[in-house]
Order: C-alpha cells, then sequence, then structure tokens
C-alpha cells in the first residue's frame, strides 16, 4: 500500500489548467522529491493532497484511504505556504498543541515538544512567542509541528525557505529519520542538489503534469532539468498555439 498516491489529479481556475492529469506515489520509507518551475502545479497539488484545495477530477488516496477523515488525517504531517504556529503561543506550546491535535496526549505532547524543539535547535525561544521568531525560526517551528506526532506520511512545501546552512542540515536529518523509520516523504524544492543527496526519486512537474525523472546523484541536474523543460515546451508549442 502506498503512503500516498495522487491519480488523474485534475484542478483548473477559469482558463489555467493548473493540473492536468497529474499522478504520482509516495511509498512508505520512501522520499521522492518534486521538482519544478514556479506555477508547474507543485504547491496545488500538496493543497489537494491534505484537502485546502478540491481537485475537479481525479483521486487522492491518504495511507491508503481514497476517502480520507480525522484518522488518516492524524497520521499525515505537513508544512505548504505558511508553516503551521500561532502567533500568541509560545514555541514549546505551539510544538505540543500540533502534537495534541494529532492524537497526542498531553504528557506524550510535551514530551515530543521538548524533544523538537531540541533537534531543530530551538531551545533558547522555547518560551518566546511564535510572533518574535525569525523567519528561519518560525521555519524550524513549522518542521517540529510536522514531525512531532511521528507522522507515516510528511508533505513538505519548499521546506527550506529562509533556512540557513545549518537548518537545511536539521532538515536533512528530520526527513532521513522520517524515511528511516519507514514514512513516506513527499517534498517539492527548487534546491537541486540539496534533493539530490536525500531523495530515492525526482519527479519533474510542468504545466501540471509530470513531464520526467531525474536521477538522484546525476551530474548537471539543473542542465538536465531545464534540457526537460524546453523540450516539452517545444513539443507543445503547436499544441498551445
Amino acid at each position: 500500500m502506498s503512503a500516498l498516491a495522487l491519480t488523474g489529479a485534475v484542478r483548473t481556475y477559469g482558463e489555467l489548467r493548473a493540473l492536468d492529469g497529474l499522478s504520482l506515489t509516495v511509498e512508505p520509507g520512501e522520499i521522492h522529491a518534486i521538482i519544478g518551475l514556479n506555477g508547474a502545479g507543485k504547491t496545488t497539488a500538496m493543497k489537494a493532497m491534505v484537502g485546502h484545495t478540491q481537485l475537479n477530477s481525479g483521486e487522492v488516496a491518504i495511507l491508503g484511504s481514497t476517502s480520507p477523515g480525522p484518522a488518516e488525517f492524524a497520521r499525515l504531517g505537513f508544512v505548504i505556504d505558511q508553516p503551521f504556529g500561532y502567533p500568541e503561543l509560545t514555541v514549546h506550546d505551539n510544538v505540543a498543541f500540533a502534537a495534541r491535535l494529532h492524537g497526542m496526549d498531553a504528557t506524550g505532547a510535551h514530551q515530543a515538544a521538548s524533544h523538537w524543539i531540541t533537534q531543530l535547535e530551538l531551545t533558547r525561544w522555547s518560551q518566546r512567542r511564535a510572533r518574535g521568531l525569525s523567519l528561519g525560526n518560525r521555519q524550524r517551528l513549522g518542521l517540529g509541528c510536522a514531525a512531532a506526532h511521528a507522522p507515516e506520511l510528511l508533505i513538505l512545501d519548499e521546506p527550506t525557505n529562509a533556512l540557513d546552512p545549518a537548518g537545511v542540515l536539521l532538515l536533512r536529518d528530520v526527513i532521513v529519520d522520517a524515511a528511516d523509520r519507514g514514512a513516506g516523504v513527499l517534498v517539492s524544492s527548487h534546491h537541486l542538489d540539496e534533493v539530490s543527496r536525500i531523495a530515492h526519486r525526482i519527479t519533474m512537474i510542468h504545466a501540471g503534469r509530470v513531464v520526467g525523472t531525474l536521477e538522484p546523484g546525476q551530474v548537471d541536474l539543473e542542465r538536465r532539468f531545464f534540457a526537460l523543460v524546453r523540450d516539452w515546451d517545444a513539443s507543445h508549442a503547436g499544441v498551445a498555439a
């Protein structure tokens, strides 16, 4: 059973076809990276996966369920668009609250918060309200909130945004550790070299559909990436016209 399966996803906004029959999967224990230019459809796809936008057609299966409800979403962690965090709550209370929302008891939630605050090097800001954090530390906080309940599926949209090099290394550890314990991980990124270090699969999305794959660890990833974009655009130029 796949941790995630998106099949034939179509999402339109007026005449704009943001998703155009997109299909992809994430297996348990797999890090699947999706890459693409701005507007390729990555964020729209991820929002559809977690129920934040509705597909015109197609199907999403979360942890085996094509009609995911509270039981499935309790086993899911995600950061899409903006990291989770209530500005008036402290860093510790935000992580504990996120864990509680995913079904952990109070004791376990506070233990998880302490663990993840240490793991993400947020200890000195533990009692600071989230509204007082830097952009990078808000990103770390959002990651802690998404991971606190040890989800079986982790969906991360551009998680390196605003992170400094130290934060990127911490993020890498979180993603690899999640996959090592059997979670499926879907991550989108513009940082090809970074995803190449950790991904088991790299899928390229363009114009709302899968247009190719890249092999992790390949040289000249950026050149290969743009070659795929140019080839697809050239082959569809007449269709668009």
